[in-house]
């Protein structure tokens, strides 16, 4: 399971990442991954370069934990990747087809994937093939989706049925994919988000680390709001994330107030040191609202 509060349970079929703006400063995968590898974990044992990853937080694929959620009978909404970024470069598309053939095959959880990279995210899930074209597979995320569905397959996933994806449909319902904005410089991040096939489209505002006065949360269904946590903790402005709201109530998003973050929590004498406890904080900020996930539809 999960403390996350916005999830329920974390699903890691590819482990690792690579900073590549602010908001990743501090990651906490990136700590934790170091002492994972330390303890002799398994899934962490692939160093990353040590200027923008470290010690068993290079990418690494594992296809052990690729039938996980064969297993889970209740339904639940799961986040994809908690300790990596599934649109990284260097994961593969042939595994991304699989873990997306799993997503297919298991409509009772939801699944919620996170990425700093939303234009490969749009590329690849927009590169979709034909029914009946013709054409092999691996040429196209959803050819390989079949593909890794069958027994001929060499990365094929045993409990998946063959051409599933056809009966969930595209984009898959049960899929949400969101996307990191942490200040004004990366509210771009959206429009490449706007791009790409999801059945709900979220914005993690978190660590929060500025105003957002450009950012467009138009075709956007959900944006969470968060201040830093941990060692090097930024602080956070209040007003921040009340403009957010007001952005969120003029587009029809729904806002979701994670937490006010180390800094805020520390001055004002909060409850946790993660400043996650709404009732320490002002009514106003109190906000924790889902995406209109049943009728958001496919778009």
């Amino acid at each position: 399971m999960s403390n996350i509060e916005w999830t329920e349970q974390t699903w890691n079929p590819t482990t690792g990442c690579d900073k590549i703006s602010p908001g990743c400063d501090n990651c906490y995968a990136l700590t934790m991954a170091k002492r994972l590898k330390a303890m002799g974990q398994a899934k962490y044992q692939t160093d990353g370069n040590p200027v923008t990853s470290g010690p068993g937080f290079g990418i690494a694929t594992h296809d052990d934990v690729l039938t996980e959620p064969l297993r889970w009978k209740k339904p639940r909404k799961v986040f994809v990747n908690s300790m990596s970024d599934l649109f990284h470069a260097r994961v593969p598309r042939e595994f991304l087809a699989r873990v997306f053939a799993v997503m297919a095959a298991t409509p009772q959880h939801t699944y919620q994937i996170l990425t700093k990279r939303p234009e490969r995210a749009a590329r690849i899930l927009t590169d979709l093939c034909t029914c009946g074209t013709g054409h092999p597979p691996g040429e196209h995320l959803r050819s390989q989706m079949e593909w890794a569905a069958t027994s001929h397959s060499p990365t094929y996933v045993p409990g998946l049925e063959h051409g599933i994806y056809h009966r969930s449909g595209w984009p898959l319902p049960n899929v949400w994919i969101g996307t990191s904005i942490e200040s004004n410089d990366y509210a771009r991040r959206a429009d490449a988000l706007r791009q790409t096939p999801a059945a709900v489209r979220f914005i993690s505002a978190e660590p929060l680390l500025g105003p957002l006065p450009s950012l467009d949360v138009t075709g956007i269904d959900w944006v969470i709001y968060g201040g830093e946590s941990g060692p090097g903790a930024r602080p956070l402005e209040l007003d921040w994330i009340r403009d957010g709201i007001a952005i969120c109530r003029a587009a029809g998003a729904a806002p979701f107030v994670k937490q006010l973050g180390s800094v805020w929590a520390s001055t004002n004498g909060a409850s946790d040191r993660k400043g996650g406890t709404p009732g320490d904080w002002p009514a106003d900020l109190r906000v924790r609202e889902y995406p209109a996930a049943a009728t958001a539809g496919q778009r």
